[in-house]
């Protein structure tokens, strides 16, 4: 049978009592009185059941016609699947999106990088995802995807794209599992890239860096604060790590003696151990951070013991950032700026600063030092740049 017969403009212009066929059990019921109901007609057997769908054009929650259709394909679903739509108590509960979320999050489990990889999933689905949790993964659609999205699209794009792409995963894995027949409603290309809202393009990769020559401006802001949170930021920006990198610090990394800090693989994004040498400004943080130290944590966030929040931190960095734009990440950046253009330190040195692989796997392959003490010059060098109260040039001698 045809479906999509009727159109709105139609609908509209229908007076005269009686039922209107849409195709494939979907019906328009228009009564005497002018009202109209959808509903879908169904037969099993000898026996024919019909379903109101909601009314048409009115009442507080009116149907449309696209809406009709969505729901008249979610019970055609149920019925293909031999549920009963009418809710039988007998029929097994469908799994719903939060079912699947949770069983994929614990299948994947042995993938995660890091703490903060699996916390971002996480936050990700459980918070941003909860419109979606209740509802049966095999009768979600583009619809429900799409308020799922909107209210983050436009404000937190990048927060979005990651939404859309976890919650795709989220139904595949249903579909794997044979909890869903239909396709995936959360399909960017060819599917919701034809109704989302036009926004400014995603930049991957590149993270709102503060200009080196406000660094000092920045550091001197950020000194004249006695909280952990300032102390960690400084502590990232003197040493150019990563924020998972120093908020995981424990006192057993620091070799003193040394004037060393060593990260461990499982906190390196390359899974490798990254040697980082400590300048004199980074060494009189840290024993600070010592005196208040209670626990294994360098920058113990409060009586619990944890790590200082990533929250925390931005809070601090935006505080003391001439540009209130700039983001932790980018401090690496600012770093990396600052060592290409006021420098002569090689191209090697600063990205082996930065803990970057450089060069094809033969070159990293004759590659065995880290060239702990060229980059112990660098940062030391970076670190007198940013107590400076005015910028001024340094040179590699």
């Amino acid at each position: 049978m045809a479906k999509n017969k009727l159109s709105e403009t139609r609908i509209r212009g229908l007076e005269k009592p009686g039922v209107y066929g849409d195709g494939d059990g979907l019906w328009l019921r228009v009564q005497k009185a002018g009202s109209k109901n959808w509903i879908f007609i169904y037969r099993r057997g000898a026996d024919r059941s019909e379903i109101g769908l909601g009314g048409y054009g009115q009442g507080t929650a009116p149907v449309s016609l696209t809406l009709a259709r969505e729901k008249a394909e979610i019970v055609r679903g149920q019925l293909a699947r031999g549920i009963d739509p009418r809710g039988d108590r007998n029929v097994v509960k469908p799994k719903t999106f939060a079912d699947c979320m949770d069983a994929l999050l614990t299948a994947k489990e042995p993938e995660w990088t890091n703490a903060k990889h699996k916390a971002q999933w996480e936050m990700t689905l459980r918070e941003y995802g909860k419109p979606l949790h209740d509802l049966p993964i095999a009768d979600i659609v583009m619809g429900d995807v799409k308020d799922c999205l909107l209210p983050h699209w436009q404000e937190r794009p990048e927060t979005a794209d990651r939404l859309r792409s976890r919650i795709q995963a989220v139904i595949d894995y249903g579909i794997a599992h044979e909890w869903r027949t239909a396709g995936n409603p959360a399909r960017w290309r060819g599917l919701l890239d034809k109704v989302m809202p036009r926004r400014q393009k995603l930049t991957r990769g590149h993270h709102a860096a503060l200009a080196y020559s406000d660094a000092p401006k920045m550091m001197a802001k950020l000194r004249q604060s006695s909280g952990t949170a300032a102390r960690a930021v400084e502590f990232i920006a003197l040493t150019a790590a990563r924020t998972g990198e120093a908020r995981g610090a424990v006192w057993s990394e620091i070799d003193w003696k040394a004037n060393v800090w060593t990260c461990p693989p499982d906190r390196m994004k390359a899974g490798k151990e990254h040697r980082v040498p400590l300048s004199d400004r980074a060494i009189d943080i840290l024993k600070a951070m010592q005196q208040r130290s209670t626990g294994d944590y360098v920058f113990g966030g409060g009586v619990d013991g944890k790590p200082v929040s990533d929250t925390a931190m931005t809070k601090a960095l935006r505080l003391a950032s001439p540009d209130k734009s700039a983001t932790l990440h980018g401090l690496r950046s600012m770093f990396r700026d600052w060592a290409g253009n006021e420098t002569t330190h090689e191209r090697e040195v600063a990205e082996a600063a930065l803990a970057h692989s450089i060069g094809n796997s033969v070159e990293q392959a004759y590659r065995r030092s880290d060239a702990l003490d060229k980059r112990r010059r660098l940062m030391d060098e970076w670190s007198v740049y940013c107590a400076q109260p005015t910028p001024k040039k340094v040179l590699d001698n």
